[in-house]
């Protein structure tokens, strides 16, 4: 019996396919930048590429054939990040000028300017309706503003230190922060209230913090080269990455849901980009070719393709598309 089980059990193990491994190119090489880019999102429809830089200016590419679209000038000082809306007519920009900016990407104009945070304004996200902003500062303070006014509705006390990274629920129901504090926040965007605190043992600052697409997990990145998988509801840790350089700059990590395995995406301060399988945690491949630190990496909403930036002497933006067959 035993026997039979144990031959079973080899026959499923040889059954099952081995996980997919992504084989990432350089589809394109961005160049316009004159320093760092600090941040990269691709559009909600997928069309275009938003690159923010220390050089003060947001460019638009096209997605499909890498070419610049446009460059939108305003701030004041360098940007640190950006946020799309849902329609992806409009992007968010978080600036040290200590201002945040709302822009339509078909006219190039700013609609609006957010005053109120007393220092730089380092992290943005729009909640999935689009009417509301968060806004994440070296202030220590979380705001939430109202899109088409551009008042300040809420400000939240949130951290003891600068804040990293902020991020809306994919029902809109709950915002999260980050902080070099070593604390991930959940609040209730109704009340502003604070819901829960997750904590590690060490408390490492945190550079990046995002919800998982089906808003159960938290992934958490820390300034001790690790990611950490966070449980929403019971706040457990249920997943660790690691093998990557995070030790100085917030880098940012984000998740690929469009091949059959599924991978966190992380940006790196050995000038790679790494990506592990989700479930797994080993490393499945390492994407070469900057030639200084990527803090800025995102994922295609509906392709396997990657965007990445480095920093100061890259100053590019790369492309990167999977041509593993599958």
């Amino acid at each position: 019996h035993t026997f039979e089980s144990a031959r079973l059990k080899l026959s499923m193990a040889a059954a099952s396919p081995k996980p997919r491994k992504p084989n990432f190119v350089t589809k394109f090489i961005l160049k316009g930048h004159s320093k760092a880019v600090s941040a990269v999102k691709f559009s909600p429809d997928g069309k275009w590429v938003a690159s923010a830089s220390g050089d003060k200016t947001i460019k638009l590419w096209h997605y499909e054939d890498g070419k610049l679209e446009t460059t939108l000038e305003g701030h004041a000082q360098g940007i640190s990040d950006l946020a799309w809306s849902s329609d992806s007519r409009y992007l968010a920009s978080a600036s040290d000028d200590t201002t945040a900016k709302i822009w339509d990407i078909q006219t190039g104009r700013c609609l609006k300017t957010l005053k109120g945070h007393t220092n730089y304004v380092f992290c943005v996200n729009f909640n999935p309706q689009s009417n509301l902003l968060v806004s994440g500062s070296f202030d220590e303070r979380v705001r939430l503003w109202d899109v088409k006014t551009g008042k300040c509705l809420r400000i939240l006390p949130a951290h003891s230190d600068p804040v990293s990274a902020v991020d809306f629920s994919r029902d809109g129901t709950l915002i999260l922060s980050g902080s070099y504090d070593g604390l991930v926040r959940i609040w209730d965007t109704a009340t502003g209230q604070c819901l829960k605190t997750l904590i590690d043992d060490d408390n490492p600052p945190l550079s990046h913090v995002r919800f998982s697409p089906n808003g159960k997990f938290i992934l958490a990145c820390t300034l001790d080269s690790t990611i950490r998988l966070w449980t929403r509801d019971s706040g457990r840790c249920a997943r660790t990455y690691r093998g990557h350089v995070n030790e100085k700059f917030c880098v940012s990590a984000c998740f690929s849901t469009n091949s059959p395995t599924q991978y966190v995406v992380c940006g790196s301060e050995d000038n790679c980009v790494y990506l592990w399988d989700l479930q797994s945690k080993e490393i499945v491949q390492k994407l070469t070719g900057h030639t200084d630190v990527v803090v800025a990496v995102a994922c295609h909403p509906t392709e396997n393709a990657i965007a990445s930036g480095g920093l100061g002497s890259d100053c590019t933006v790369r492309i990167w598309k999977d041509v593993a067959r599958a």
